[in-house]
Order: structure tokens, then sequence, then C-alpha cells
């Protein structure tokens, strides 16, 4: 029995990988020329969100937005927990009214089609090379600048085990919050993890109500006040306490 729940759990999966990759090919174009120069990039937030919105239906996937928090006008950080990777393009729909790019593990480059776009307009992070973490840096800095907020899985990426259990936070995401003197909008995401887990292993997927639960914005000014670590430790609380008082963790 569990090994036929796994084979359609499968099915689904493949079944949203098609729709992924149909409309990465139909928006490809699009995406190519307004990444290539800086002045047209932002143009291209409004793609990813139909993007979203085409993936949730088609995919029968909807979001839930508990808590509904009053977010600022921009630019802030988005910090999330990680445990599928429907928690990306699920972020577009849950963001659209401000445009934001992601920082992300540099592995993503490897990925075909995807790396064009990511590279462009995202910003890789590549842990292992201080030289190009602290350029990674910089560059978040400067999206900051120029209107951009960002979104970072403080994680360091989708845990392996007892999804959706967390892992400590990085500090990184937080010193940029403080650097950059944005407020931070602390997200949970409390199904995901079910709804779509390792696309490599016949793990649960299936359609599905996605909740996410909003947490009340962490202002500049408590930014400012707070340290790193009590920033990190301040959102690792909210994001994990959501999942503890559901019963997930």
């Amino acid at each position: 029995m569990k090994k036929l729940l796994g084979i359609i759990c499968l099915i689904y999966k493949l079944y949203v990988g098609v729709f992924f990759v149909s409309f990465l090919l139909i928006f490809y174009p699009f995406l190519f020329v307004l990444v290539s120069r800086k002045a047209w990039q932002k143009y291209s937030f409004g793609i990813f969100v139909l993007w979203s919105y085409l993936m949730q239906v088609c995919c029968l996937v909807f979001v839930i937005k508990l808590n509904r928090t009053k977010v600022p006008k921009g630019p802030y950080l988005i910090i999330s927990n990680h445990a599928s990777y429907f928690d990306i393009f699920l972020m577009y729909s849950i963001f659209p009214q401000h445009r934001f790019l992601f920082m992300g593990k540099s592995e993503i480059l490897s990925y075909p089609l995807i790396k064009t776009f990511f590279k462009n307009l995202n910003i890789p992070v590549y842990r292992d090379d201080k030289r190009l973490a602290a350029m990674s840096f910089i560059q978040a800095r400067k999206a900051l600048e120029e209107g951009w907020s960002i979104v970072l899985f403080p994680e360091g990426g989708i845990p392996d085990d007892n999804r959706p259990s967390m892992i400590p936070f990085k500090e990184g995401a937080f010193k940029l919050a403080k650097s950059a003197k944005v407020p931070i909008v602390p997200v949970t995401f409390l199904d995901n993890h079910h709804i779509f887990s390792d696309p490599d292993q016949l793990g649960l997927a299936h359609p599905g109500i996605s909740r996410v639960d909003m947490h009340p914005v962490i202002t500049k000014e408590e930014v400012g006040a707070l340290s790193e670590k009590e920033l990190s430790a301040r959102c690792f609380n909210e994001i994990s306490g959501s999942l503890r008082r559901r019963g997930l963790m």
C-alpha cells in the first residue's frame, strides 16, 4: 500500500513538473529579454507573479494567508522556513505587491534554463568561497538600495530529514538586515512539506491547501536595536513556533 501511494505521489510530481517546464518554456523568451538589461528587470516580476498563480491553478494548490500582516511598502527582507520547492514559486503570489528577488545557493546555477534568469536577476550565494560570498552580500545591499525586497531561507536549504522540523538559522540574513536597515517579514509555510516533498523520491505529494502564517513585521527600528543573534532567535522562534502550535514539530 505504501509503495502504491508513493507511485501515485510520483505521478503527481511528474504532473507538476510538466506544468513547470511548460510555463518555463513559454515565459523564457520574455524573461531572457527582460533580465538582459538592468532597466527592464523590474518588469520581469509580473511574469513570475503570473507564473505563480498559474501553477497554483494547474496544480490544484491554493494559498490561504493566516494572520494577514500589514506589510510595509518595501524594501524589506522576507524570512521563511524552507521545506519544499513549492516555497519558492508560491512566494510570488503571497507578496505580489512589491517586487523581490531571492538569495539562494549557487548550486541552482547548474539547472538548465533556470540559471539564466537566476544569475541575472536573483543573487547566488557561494557558501564555500568567502570572497564570492562577500560579493553576494554587497549585491544584496545594492538590490535593497535600488528598491528590491529580498527573500532568504536562513536554514541554508531544504533540511534532509524530519521536515518540517527546522534546523538552526545562519546569521547572514540578519547581518544584511542590520547593515541595510530594513524591516523583516517572517513567514511560516505550514503545509508545503507534504504537498510537495523531495521530487527525486516517492515521498508525499498531492493537491491541497497551502497555509501561510504571516507574522508581525519586525520594524527597522527593532532591527537596529537587536543584535544579529537576537534577530535570528526571534525569527526562528516566530517561524518554528507556528509549526509547534499545530503539532508539526
